[in-house]
């Protein structure tokens, strides 16, 4: 696989409310089914407290915030592009048409992040079908079997070589790998706030980047590649 044909991606996502109280009375009432999973007699958390918690990662309660993607040029540099805005459809529009234009054939085109399969993939297209958006070929792995999902590079996934007990972080992984974490400012716990207390898109937007070349840096040290040239900063 050619590096320029390989597009790294990272998504950041919130809950599509500030608090548990603006939900609507029905979708209140399916959140607590939810939440019921975490919630112990012993514990002091509250449903409002799992909401604020939890309620970001599950594409049905949450929506998406911003897309950043990147590939690696001759040069290897590392070229980025991100897509944040408040409205999800806009964000999801720009990034769908650049996957349409460039990066939209499994049999030669590839997408990688760390966890992607599990998270960032799923989250994408589920998102995309809650919006009445058409989900782009390379992202339609609906009822694929493995070996037709190779397109889909997962760091995480490479770095457990066939164990699937264990989860490595990417803030870990790349510590471990000796790259520069990109957690200097936020981490993925604290989006939520930043977005729905600070209405700072931009910083988010920054974090998001960091990880991608993170991501596309761990991707070439698994592979005992160079690591990423530094000119596009």
């Amino acid at each position: 696989m050619e590096l320029n044909k390989i597009l790294f991606l990272d998504i950041e996502t919130v809950s599509i409310t500030s608090d548990f109280g603006k939900l609507n009375l029905e979708f209140q009432e399916l959140w607590k089914k939810k939440s019921k999973y975490w919630l112990k007699d012993e514990d002091s958390s509250s449903v409002e407290d799992i909401y604020i918690e939890k309620a970001g990662i599950y594409a049905e309660f949450a929506k998406i915030v911003c897309i950043s993607v990147g590939y690696i040029n001759n040069a290897n540099e590392l070229r980025l592009k991100s897509f944040y805005d408040h409205d999800e459809k806009v964000i999801l529009n720009q990034f769908v048409d650049v996957l349409d234009n460039y990066f939209n054939n499994p049999m030669s085109n590839s997408l990688c992040g760390h966890n992607i399969k599990e998270f960032d993939i799923p989250f994408i297209c589920r998102r995309l079908i809650i919006n009445g958006m058409k989900i782009p070929n390379i992202l339609n792995v609906m009822g694929k079997k493995p070996w037709e999902t190779k397109h889909l590079l997962d760091t995480l996934e490479m770095w457990k070589f066939g164990d699937y007990k264990n989860y490595t972080s990417l803030n870990l992984l790349a510590n471990v790998l000796g790259i520069k974490s990109p957690k200097d400012d936020i981490d993925g716990s604290q989006v939520g706030k930043v977005y729905w207390e600070e209405n700072d898109l931009e910083r988010i937007k920054i974090y998001c980047e960091k990880d991608v070349k993170t991501v596309a840096n761990v991707y070439l040290r698994i592979l005992g590649m160079p690591l990423l040239n530094d000119e596009e900063e």
